[in-house]
């Protein structure tokens, strides 16, 4: 069963700001969250008690699972040494 994808206005504009391949590879590996959430390579972040994280070359992309409501909630898309700056729950 698929989920549902949404991406918070602050993610929708760094992926917005991105170099076009960086940004067609992040959409394909939205599209694949859709299907499995929870892909090979997918990390639970420590100190946040539900955001997860996967790798799209140097970038990340950090995300909120819903099972209950099949929902992947992406709140930050950012550089490798940018993206755990001031995140949400943690």
């Amino acid at each position: 069963m698929a989920y549902r994808v949404l991406v918070e206005d602050g993610a929708a504009r760094a992926i917005r700001k991105l170099d076009r391949d960086v940004q067609r590879l992040v959409v394909a590996r939205l599209e694949r969250l859709a299907e499995n959430p929870r892909p090979p390579g997918s990390k639970k972040l420590e100190g946040a008690e539900d955001l997860h994280r996967v790798r799209v070359g140097e970038h990340r992309i950090v995300y909120r699972i819903e099972d209950q409501v099949l929902l992947v909630l992406v709140v930050r898309v950012a550089h490798r040494s940018d993206v755990y700056r001031r995140l949400p729950g943690r």
